[in-house]
């Protein structure tokens, strides 16, 4: 790709770990739970656009499935936009993209033209609005990164939990055309997030603020050299494995409980348990990341989340009656926000902040076919067999897979690179003191006479100067 001035934020200027990084890291929680809670939101008006167009479940699950590939697929063209023009213009511009295509949904006359509205343009513009917003917390936060990430992630299951009643809400109200205008108009608070993002503008020695603009170094609108970094390739297939069963048991849960012959009712709460396990398993894992002790082993420790979310997976197709199937919510609620805390959190530690916005965008491009490939292959099987365990067993199967990847591959790959040499306080101290501008001292010239007769034959070597030559 060819050059471009880039908002990769000044390289000479230290995460504040606080300060205006609180109020990024509030939009980024609200924009968190648009991204994630939003495309299943929306399936609380499944029913009542079956009635409005005479079509079919799997019809209107497209809305959904486009909304997450919009989210997923779109991510090198987030990275090239924010590489281009900024972090905060391009999720001011995703904000409004998000807000019209509700909008305009809600004046549709047939299923094509919500894929196009809802499904293509609310879910580019909350594209636009999710990796901006992460890129811009990894520039604000360094030490406190970890929590940082785990609060922002903690928006995904609060705002399913409001999202979901809000929307048959709206709907018993106002149907489904209204409550689509009222959401698109919800949608707007992307770009009031948007202003929270105040780009990082490096001091000048003279205490003013460094222009920017021109006098930043160009780099490429989309990076492909992190495909060079070991660690970014294995984190790459890693991921792209956990996604095909990752979102696999949440799909499937409430029909599993169902098949067993629990009521409706009992068999959604199993959701409420997991989002309501995960809302306080984000924050706590992010926290944990973040300790000293902890904070240099994050990718192990995200491997072994992946492990537990796989085991769980694995017992619970095991489960019985509807008791077993409560406990493996709480635990697949733990272990799904351990994953979710950690992912991004992983990837800004193996790739560093100059490189996070074209590998965000790369790894969300591969994660996006994994997530189209993922649960219908689930739902294959299940026709085939008639048996969820089977599914469960497979989702787990993947998942373990990618914990195995990663661990091995950082393992035998990553954690041999050799780590930069740090310097010593005492050595920095000296350096200092040689490069300290002299102080105005009267010399002799007999001393400086002397100094350029014995300098040449230091190491045992004779130059010949001027001084020596006559």
């Amino acid at each position: 790709m060819g050059g471009a001035v880039v908002d990769e934020g000044p390289t000479g200027i230290k995460a504040p770990d606080g300060g205006w990084g609180w109020a990024v890291l509030f939009g980024c929680f609200i924009i968190t739970g648009f991204s994630y809670a939003f495309p299943k939101a929306v399936s609380v008006f499944f029913k009542e656009l079956m009635h409005e167009f005479g079509i079919g479940y799997s019809d209107t699950a497209w809305i959904s499935s486009i909304l997450l590939a919009m989210l997923y697929g779109t991510g090198p063209l987030c990275s090239v936009c924010v590489n281009r023009f900024g972090c905060r213009p391009v999720m001011l511009v995703g904000g409004l993209f998000a807000s019209l295509g509700m909008v305009a949904a809600s004046f549709c006359r047939s299923i094509i033209q919500i894929y196009l509205t809802t499904g293509v343009i609310t879910g580019l513009g909350l594209a636009l609005n999710f990796q901006p917003s992460l890129i811009m917390l990894n520039r604000y936060f360094n030490k406190r990164r970890p929590m940082a990430n785990g609060l922002a992630a903690a928006g995904s299951p609060v705002f399913l939990c409001a999202l979901s009643p809000l929307g048959q809400l709206l709907q018993d109200h106002y149907g489904w055309r209204g409550g689509f205008l009222i959401l698109g108009g919800l949608l707007l608070n992307c770009c009031v997030c948007a202003a929270l993002m105040r780009p990082l503008v490096a001091p000048q020695a003279g205490g003013g603020t460094e222009p920017r603009g021109p006098q930043r170094p160009s780099q490429r609108l989309l990076d492909l050299s992190v495909f060079r970094d070991r660690g970014f390739l294995i984190y790459a297939v890693a991921a792209s494995v956990m996604v095909l069963g990752l979102f696999v048991p949440p799909v499937f849960v409430v029909s599993y409980a169902k098949d067993m012959g629990v009521p409706d009712t009992k068999a959604a709460f199993l959701l409420t348990i997991l989002g309501f396990i995960d809302i306080f398993a984000r924050p706590t894992a992010g926290f944990i990341t973040g300790l000293k002790k902890v904070r240099p082993y994050s990718v192990y420790l995200f491997s072994f989340a992946m492990f537990f979310n796989g085991f769980t997976d694995l017992t619970g197709s095991t489960a019985s009656d509807y008791g077993g199937l409560v406990v493996f919510c709480i635990f697949f609620g733990i272990s799904y926000g351990m994953v979710g805390a950690l992912q991004f959190e992983v990837l800004m530690a193996i790739v560093g902040t100059q490189k996070f916005s074209s590998a965000i965008g790369l790894v969300l491009l591969l994660e996006a076919v994994a997530v189209l490939i993922g649960p219908p292959s689930g739902g294959k099987l299940l026709d085939a067999t008639k048996v969820y365990k089977y599914v469960f067993i497979l989702a787990g199967a993947e998942v373990l897979t990618s914990s195995l990847v990663l661990l091995l591959g950082n393992f035998f790959c990553i954690g041999k690179r050799k780590r930069p040499e740090v310097t010593k306080p005492e050595e920095v101290a000296s350096e200092e003191k040689l490069h300290k501008p002299p102080v105005d001292v009267r010399v002799d010239s007999r001393e400086v006479e002397h100094f350029l007769k014995a300098e040449p034959e230091k190491n045992g070597e004779v130059v010949h100067t001027p001084e020596t030559s006559v």
